[in-house]
């Protein structure tokens, strides 16, 4: 039940990485056979994922991750536009990897950051943002799909009010990537930043889309792989794996989304009907299919927690990233949500392998929890 945090690598992955870790080991940058055969299997991955945004497929560049991409998208941008400006628009509940960037970037490289305030269901308004764009705005950035309450936020219309006014527009889409369609054109997406492990590919293996003409410059130096644009070698075994994933992410999509979406919504229903005072975290509706993050009154998150793992279960309550940290989560405080309501939420995220007996067991779960009373203290 924390898909969000990571998933299980299916199959499929597995089966596409294994020859890459033992028999096909060549470097791609390598002239000879096995290099040859290497450098032809991250391109097919590469191919893959290029076309499931509608990209063309030098506009992938891989990375390890959604972090090192969100890092390299925001940097960059300043980096390449700081004759145009050195002002950037984000959001309040954007994940750690954008928002600590934009820190650092205010700190030592003298950045000027705007972050949007969502409304109370998580929603950045296109005219909220409209308000904050300045003469020396260079860059919008706003997640896809919030990493914690699962909102979907209008993506195309910021893409669109960006181009407008002659800003670059970056999504960070690491929990939508593989759950749900998106198109780079359509949505008027610049730089997208992705991680293979969030859509039940391998850990260590992301990519960062950057929109031909975007002007902005590398990340890492060194060699000339990934375009000149990230030296190193490549990670080929993650990255034939990754494609793998994606490759059966579109293949299934649709039907993924039809039963997480059932099953989610299976699960709000039963939780809000069988436990006094449950709310809804996020919007009803504009909302990733596998996400339930629900407010528990007179809970105790941790502690539930620790009982739900004692039963096998495992949830969150909030970004994975964050865990250890003794503060409420800054996406629910930013949404409006008192810091006991932030401690009394939990977020349980479904796979397509996710079935409504393993749904029931959770419900049931916490509604032991909630009638049992030890862990009603809350921080």
């Amino acid at each position: 039940m924390d898909n969000a945090a990571t998933t299980r690598m299916c199959p499929a992955a597995v089966q596409a990485m294994q020859p890459y870790l033992t028999e096909f080991y060549g470097n791609p940058s390598a002239m000879y056979q096995a290099g040859r055969r290497a450098r032809e299997a991250v391109r097919r991955s590469r191919d893959i994922i290029s076309a499931m945004l509608g990209a063309k497929p030098d506009e992938i560049v891989f990375t390890s991750g959604g972090t090192e991409a969100d890092n390299w998208a925001l940097t960059a941008v300043l980096e390449a536009k700081k004759e145009q400006g050195n002002h950037i628009i984000t959001s309040r509940i954007e994940h750690p990897a954008v928002l600590r960037t934009c820190e650092y970037l205010s700190r030592v490289r003298g950045a000027e950051i705007t972050y949007l305030e969502p409304d109370e269901n998580g929603v950045i308004r296109p005219e909220t943002a409209a308000a904050a764009i300045r003469p020396d705005t260079i860059l919008m950035s706003v997640m896809t799909a919030n990493n914690e309450v699962g909102t979907l936020q209008p993506v195309a219309e910021l893409g669109r009010l960006a181009h407008a006014n002659g800003i670059l527009f970056h999504t960070d889409a690491v929990q939508a990537f593989g759950h749900m369609p998106l198109s780079a054109d359509e949505m008027e997406i610049d730089l997208l930043s992705a991680s293979g492990h969030k859509f039940f590919g391998p850990k260590g293996c992301g990519f960062l889309y950057i929109r031909k003409g975007a002007g902005i410059g590398s990340m890492i130096r060194g060699g000339a792989q990934e375009y000149n644009r990230r030296a190193g070698t490549e990670n080929v075994p993650g990255i034939v794996a990754m494609g793998a994933a994606a490759e059966e992410a579109e293949q299934w999509m649709e039907d993924r989304m039809r039963h997480e979406t059932e099953l989610r919504d299976y699960m709000i229903g039963r939780m809000r009907t069988e436990i006094p005072g449950v709310q809804l975290n996020g919007h009803p509706e504009r909302r990733l299919p596998n996400n339930v993050s629900l407010q528990f009154p007179g809970i105790s998150a941790e502690s539930a927690l620790i009982r739900l793992d004692l039963q096998g279960i495992a949830a969150s309550a909030g970004s994975a990233c964050s865990t250890g940290s003794l503060e409420p989560s800054h996406v629910l405080l930013a949404m409006g949500r008192s810091r006991e309501e932030a401690f009394q939420s939990l977020r349980f995220t479904l796979s397509y392998e996710t079935t409504r007996d393993e749904v029931n067991q959770v419900v049931e779960a916490m509604k032991q929890i909630c009638n049992h009373g030890s862990c009603m203290e809350t921080k």
